[in-house]
């Protein structure tokens, strides 16, 4: 139990701190925008530094495809329309339980407007408990509960690539979008070994060809960004050397150099001060490094004023790259947000088929053991100290 008496000191402090940082914060904002109308008036001059020393920038930064003052109006969508969400979630594996296995749910929503057909929403469960599946992952490092975070993001780009497809066969050509909660640029994988990532890349890009010979748009919907790719663009123009050639004058970024000036203000707070409800940002095109093996598929994103926040919005750069898709792409998930209330709403229902409650996890222990004894298996039961946890007379 927390002793709040004794919290009461530290919450005065942590309040005291917070107030301190809102007035740097917006002293950063400010500063922010000077430096993009800066930047705005050398775009092109810092694209092409940006792009001849980008093996010498150490910091993960954008390139800006349209003026830095962009703020676009997205356009009404069709009322004819369909969405497809996918959303997971697991049961983590435990020496303690009953028996050693984890368990992936990935939920599926299609919502269809205008066309009188009933939605879909349901759940795709699977069991992971063979020895390759709960511990193939430790001869790199990587403990079975991380690996099997990733699998859950291979098997939601794997079941909406299916899905969306099987969809688009069973109905009239409509306006499609295809969505995802979170971003498309997978920055875990840059800490994997080869053959690990070679194991979780794949699948997905393979499902997203499949909705790009489809011609479904695929977007990530990232909420509460903290995102700095675009921030880190405007250090190019507070850079006090004649080039941006970090690896010569600045090697050590842990330092505090005069192009961190910004930080650690994110690109949404900078963003909230241009765009207005339902306008769009400029597009960027991420240099994150680890897009260098998304072949084709380099990822796209742009900001956008939702009404409620301003959200990062990720797609692959075939959907960019198509201005009437992208547009329309841009309008059915406005629509979904406005619909969900401020979060699109069939990612958010795609998230409430997929999750795995206590109930339900109760359930699912419960339904193994039967199996278990049924089987012929003795001694079946938790661990001593899962089970006094469980029956705590605290």
């Amino acid at each position: 139990m927390l002793d709040f008496t004794k919290l009461t000191r530290q919450i005065q402090g942590l309040s005291q701190h917070l107030t301190s940082e809102a007035t740097a914060s917006r002293q950063r904002l400010e500063l922010a925008q000077k430096h993009l109308q800066g930047a705005l008036e050398r775009q092109q001059e810092l694209v092409q530094q940006q792009q001849k020393w980008r093996d010498r920038i150490l910091f993960i930064n954008a390139t800006p495809l349209e003026p830095l003052n962009t703020c676009i109006t997205i356009p009404v969508p069709p009322k004819v329309h369909t969405v497809i969400a996918t959303d997971g979630s697991q049961i983590s594996p435990s020496h303690h339980e009953i028996a050693y296995c984890y368990l992936l749910n990935i939920g599926r929503v299609v919502l269809h407007y205008g066309q009188n057909r009933h939605p879909l929403m349901d759940s795709l469960p699977e069991i992971f408990y063979r020895a390759e599946d709960l511990y193939a992952s430790r001869q790199w490092g990587i403990r079975t509960e991380e690996w099997m975070s990733y699998c859950r993001t291979v098997s939601e780009a794997t079941v909406l690539g299916e899905l969306a497809c099987s969809v688009q066969a069973e109905i009239a050509p409509v306006p499609t979008l295809a969505m995802v909660d979170g971003s498309l640029i997978y920055w875990f994988l840059e800490q994997l070994p080869i053959d690990a990532r070679n194991r979780i890349l794949p699948p997905i890009i393979e499902a997203w060809q499949r909705l790009r010979e489809a011609q479904i748009p695929l977007m990530g919907y990232v909420s509460a960004s903290r995102n700095i790719e675009g921030i880190n663009f405007l250090r190019l123009f507070s850079c006090p050397h004649a080039v941006p050639d970090c690896a010569s004058y600045c090697p050590n970024q842990q330092e505090k150099l005069t192009c961190k000036i910004l930080e650690p203000l994110r690109d949404t707070a900078l963003w909230s001060t241009q765009l207005k409800p339902g306008q769009r940002s400029l597009l960027w095109r991420s240099n994150a490094r680890i897009l260098d093996l998304y072949q084709d598929q380099p990822i796209y994103f742009c900001y956008v004023h939702v009404g409620s926040e301003i959200a990062r919005i990720e797609m692959p750069a075939w959907v960019a790259e198509n201005t009437a898709m992208f547009d329309q792409a841009l309008g059915l998930m406005l629509a979904q947000v406005q619909k969900g209330q401020g979060y699109p709403v069939a990612i958010a229902e795609a998230h409430n088929q997929a999750v795995v409650r206590g109930g339900d996890k109760a359930s699912f222990f419960a339904l193994l053991e039967r199996q278990m004894i049924k089987a012929g298996l003795k001694n079946v039961g938790t661990s001593y100290k899962e089970a006094r946890k469980r029956g705590s007379i605290a």
